[in-house]
């Protein structure tokens, strides 16, 4: 098998930080996009804290933020193979690779963030962490996304009508693909490390994301026009390989286990803070907000994606089952 550049990082990288884990037994490499600081950075970091302590020092996290391993897609494969050992991931490149993910991609899904943590903390959640299994991953807990809105360099997005022809950056996901086109836009798959310039050189009008993405990327320094229309609220997901968590006695995945669930509060907490401040940032930097549109066209316009993508009687099941969910 040909390695890949990013698959050779990985294996230097990791040879890099091998004198700086010889204490522990155990060191479990974990990858992020997001930069150091960032909330799910800080609650991985965490988890490895507790990890420690609770192995009375026999196993470490090495958190590897700001995509050092690799933009998305790359991770996940890297993690199947056993080469990263922890991967934090947004749910979107999972939609082409594990079918039930697609639930928690639909448009509009979600009442609000409260709905999403009692949907995600709950049955739901837990049968579609299990998928993982059946594709060399484990999946261990849910952390927060945010809601994702449209943010654009070239004019306000007050309706629906506005987003037609714009080229918008989405997930390599068919259904950010298929939502996007729904609503007029031209959808562009691309890696989040090369929305930044794609924006500034015109490649691209915009993309779509959260507010602590969306000021943490820069992004907002070149596309002055967000539009809460908050059509997504993804989970992110923190999920280990099955080659590093079989080579775990069955007391220490026991462990990996409760570290990873006690870590969503604090997740929880420091999103919830990171959002607030990363608003802010962004507001006093001028950037015009549209913050009362109207989303009921932008919701009917999503019936052909959930046409397109939910046709099985399982995913059907598991629509109506975070719909039931109050």
């Amino acid at each position: 098998m040909k390695l890949s550049n990013t698959l050779v990082a990985a294996l230097l990288a990791s040879t890099a930080f091998a004198t700086a884990s010889q204490a522990c037994e155990i060191t479990l490499r974990s990858s992020d996009t997001h930069p150091d600081g960032y909330p799910t950075v800080e609650a991985v970091k965490h988890m490895g804290t507790l990890l420690q302590e609770r192995s009375d020092g026999r196993i470490c996290v090495e958190v590897f933020h700001s995509a050092q391993l690799g933009e998305e897609k790359d991770t996940i494969e890297q993690t199947q193979l056993g080469v990263i050992d922890l991967n934090r991931v947004s749910l979107g490149p999972f939609n082409n690779i594990i079918e039930e993910t697609k639930v928690f991609s639909l448009p509009y899904i979600f009442s609000g963030t409260d709905h999403m943590h009692k949907v995600v903390d709950g049955s739901v959640g837990d049968q579609i962490l299990a998928e993982f299994e059946n594709h060399n991953l484990v999946g261990l807990a849910y952390f927060d996304g945010g809601s994702r809105s449209f943010y654009n360099s070239q004019k306000p997005i007050t309706s629906i009508d506005d987003i037609k022809g714009l080229k918008f950056r989405v997930m390599q996901s068919d259904v950010f693909v298929d939502m996007v086109d729904a609503l007029g836009g031209n959808a562009t798959p691309l890696p989040y490390g090369e929305v930044y310039s794609s924006i500034q050189t015109g490649v691209i009008d915009g993309a779509e994301n959260n507010w602590p993405s969306f000021e943490s990327s820069g992004h907002f320094e070149v596309a002055g026009h967000y539009t809460l229309d908050q059509h997504l609220i993804v989970p992110e997901i923190l999920v280990m390989s099955q080659a590093s968590w079989g080579k775990l006695s069955a007391d220490d995945q026991a462990l990996v286990r409760q570290a990873a669930k006690d870590s969503v509060p604090v997740m929880r907490d420091l999103w919830a803070a990171r959002e607030a401040a990363s608003e802010a940032k962004v507001r006093a930097a001028g950037v015009a907000i549209i913050d009362d549109i109207d989303k009921q066209p932008f919701m009917d316009a999503m019936i052909p994606v959930y046409e397109k993508h939910v046709t099985s009687d399982k995913l059907k099941a598991l629509v109506e089952a975070i719909r039931a969910v109050n």
